[in-house]
């Protein structure tokens, strides 16, 4: 093992393990600090990977007991939740497991305990048990992702009060769920066991769900959540949890004032945000400057303060998606490899793994709005769509937002099944600063429901076919 890395990735989130991945690709000798004893960080371990697992369990229980009916097939469907959660446990062996194969392939050291950096060009590894190691690199990249902000007022322990960690192992289906927070994992989770059989309250301390996405697509969203039996609560605030005998009393009252009341719950999921993850790094120590919301602050090209210490993904400014993570994990990579590596904030795409999914890419109206930027929209209903008939798949929308000067593509915003996997030829679209009039005359199999995108961007082009 030589004396001194060219890089050293602090972390191996989907940030981390990309960066090292690429680094090494490039040719320089790299290693991974990793505190847990699988890689994959928060996503792979208790976070992307294992809640898309059990949201789509989830949802297939949901469709055999409820949707199948509709197709002809009668069927009479039994919980396994042990199975079910096994089965989330097995895919997210397989993810970590491809992470440490990937390192071996690449010729990757690892070193499993808390980094900490002593200075610019020194970190200290410290195992759980036995004595610290000290490693020397010309580069450091801090890759530590985040962790769950707490509810102030409120403890979790993991078991009755659960983060999302918690809420993806729960031994048995609560009865009664209060979800705090409206954004997308306490949407998602709280989707997830609502289709399992509780009743779900999601409590948002805002007057609206989904803080910072398009409001048209919030509030379609939020119709079609409490169509499925979710009951919102919104300028709401929660202001305590008490346990008693049989469950958990959550105290909420309006943010504008109003009448206080209590809320009985097996379970309360505190999902009102994430921070960045910075404890025990040595920052302060080695001089890394952090901004006024904690996280490392970084200049363009991910440079901290510290001549040869950069960051990454959660730990920095910008949405805490892991694919902005990998996107800026290779990026930074190429830079330390003398290429030019950049990463195009205006095109990163969101996805709310609901049923159905929300998708966004770019602009909202508000944004645009507020940016003095005049604009069109097209808007295409699902409904109108013949396979989402087909599929008995109707709710939803696509919106495609275009500069009314230029018809050059600012957002589009899509929420239906496979939201997700749509949202992705906008985002080559928009990479390339594609126009409403390319999307429209781009010619799309018959029947999908990308048609529906096709049909949007003709809406904000010129006009529609199907409508």
């Amino acid at each position: 093992m030589p004396d001194t890395y060219d890089l050293i990735v602090i972390g191996s989130g989907p940030g981390g393990y990309v960066c090292a991945i690429r680094a090494a690709q490039l040719g320089l000798k790299t290693a991974v600090v990793e505190k847990r004893p699988t890689f994959g960080g928060t996503c792979l371990n208790v976070g992307c990977i294992p809640s898309k697992a059990l949201l789509h369990t989830s949802e297939m229980f949901e469709q055999a007991a409820h949707g199948f009916a509709d197709f002809g097939i009668k069927v009479k469907p039994e919980l396994d939740l042990e199975a079910m959660l096994a089965h989330k446990d097995k895919t997210v062996k397989a993810n970590v497991d491809g992470v440490a194969y990937l390192f071996k392939k690449n010729k990757i050291d690892t070193f499993e305990g808390v980094g900490r950096i002593v200075q610019a060009g020194e970190v200290e590894v410290r195992p759980e048990k036995g004595e610290a190691t000290r490693l020397s690199t010309k580069a450091i990249v801090i890759a530590t992702g985040s962790e769950s902000a707490p509810l102030p007022g409120v403890e979790v322990d993991e078991k009755k009060i659960v983060s999302s960690t918690g809420a993806l192992k729960l031994g048995k289906v609560p009865e009664k769920l209060v979800v705090v927070g409206a954004g997308i994992i306490g949407l998602e989770l709280g989707s997830v066991w609502r289709r399992l059989g509780a009743k779900v309250t999601v409590v948002e301390f805002l007057d609206r769900i989904l803080p910072g996405m398009d409001g048209e697509v919030a509030k379609q969203a939020q119709r079609l959540f409490k169509k499925q039996g979710i009951d919102f609560r919104l300028g709401t605030k929660v202001t305590g949890v008490e346990t008693e005998k049989k469950g958990l009393r959550v105290s909420v009252e309006p943010v504008k004032g109003g009448d206080a009341e209590k809320l009985d719950a097996d379970i309360v999921l505190v999902a009102i945000g994430r921070r960045p993850y910075t404890a025990g790094l040595g920052l302060e120590e080695a001089g890394v400057a952090l901004d006024e919301r904690g996280r490392v602050a970084t200049a363009k090209d991910y440079k901290t303060n510290v001549e040869g210490i950069y960051a990454i993904g959660d730990a920095i400014a910008g949405p805490m998606l892991a694919h902005k993570a990998e996107d800026e994990g290779t990026a930074v990579a190429e830079i330390l490899a003398g290429q030019k590596g950049h990463v195009n904030y205006e095109v990163i795409p969101s996805v709310v793994y609901t049923e159905p999914e929300i998708a966004v890419v770019g602009r909202s109206e508000e944004d645009l709005k507020e940016a003095g930027i005049a604009y069109r929209s097209g808007k295409f209903p699902f409904s109108a769509n013949g396979r989402a008939r087909a599929m008995n798949a109707t709710d939803g929308f696509v919106k495609v937002l275009a500069d009314e000067k230029t018809d050059q593509v600012l957002g589009v915003h899509i929420v239906g099944r496979g939201a997700g996997e749509m949202i992705h030829e906008a985002a080559v679209l928009m990479e390339f600063s594609g126009a409403a009039e390319d999307l429209a005359r781009t010619c799309h199999a018959h029947p999908t429901m990308s048609e529906a995108v096709r049909e949007a961007a003709m809406a904000a082009w010129f006009k529609p076919i199907h409508i």
